[in-house]
């Protein structure tokens, strides 16, 4: 991924981030970076599907449930995929990046949770999870049940961000900076920064 997510000024094509005083996005990992040991893999009826690809070139998106969002992340940040609800395996020895991609109900929250253990327990050969993105299902602040639900996900992942309600996605419009809310500007440079930081520095779980 070489291109910087859409930026609010109107210019010939999307641009880097340019260096300045203003403050720099945290990428500092909250959670596991790499798989741990002792973690019991889910079920096999539980675990997400595979798929080979050629190399680890891209950022993939991986919506751990249907309806997640990982085709509309994807459109945010050009150059980035979305899988399909997979995950995409390269060949030996890279690793390719990853963010799972969730709705914020108890049913996304739990397939996240699923995915997250999977991951953490090590039977995912061939991906470097960078975190968790969770889309809000609805407007409004979510139930005291479901943010603390989110919180105990989130602690089983690198970095969470979160994307807030977009009615007018909703409504079925493509995502535009015009109808793209700052809180989802400060995700994708957060992710962009995370990515062009180094991006053959991810823990090799082979």
């Amino acid at each position: 991924m070489t291109q910087n997510p859409w930026t609010r000024e109107q210019s010939p094509g999307p641009q880097p981030p340019s260096p300045g005083p203003g403050p720099q996005p945290d990428i500092t990992p909250r959670g596991p970076s790499a798989p741990q040991h002792g973690v019991p893999a889910p079920a096999e009826d539980q675990r997400l599907p595979k798929f080979a690809i050629p190399a680890a070139d891209t950022l993939w998106w991986v919506g751990v449930h249907g309806g997640s969002g990982e085709t509309t992340m994807s459109v945010l940040l050009p150059g980035t995929r979305a899988s399909n609800h997979r995950w995409p395996i390269p060949p030996p020895p890279v690793p390719t990046p990853v963010i799972l991609v969730a709705r914020t109900h108890g049913s996304g929250l739990r397939a996240a949770q699923r995915a997250a253990i999977e991951w953490a327990s090590g039977v995912v050969q061939g991906v470097a999870v960078l975190g968790l993105v969770l889309i809000a299902d609805a407007p409004g602040r979510l139930p005291r049940v479901l943010d603390d639900f989110a919180d105990i996900v989130g602690g089983g992942v690198p970095r969470v961000w979160d994307i807030p309600w977009i009615e007018e996605w909703r409504r079925g419009e493509a995502p535009t900076p015009d109808n793209t809310p700052d809180e989802v500007f400060e995700v994708l440079e957060s992710i962009y920064a995370l990515r062009a930081s180094n991006p053959a520095d991810y823990p090799a779980p082979y």
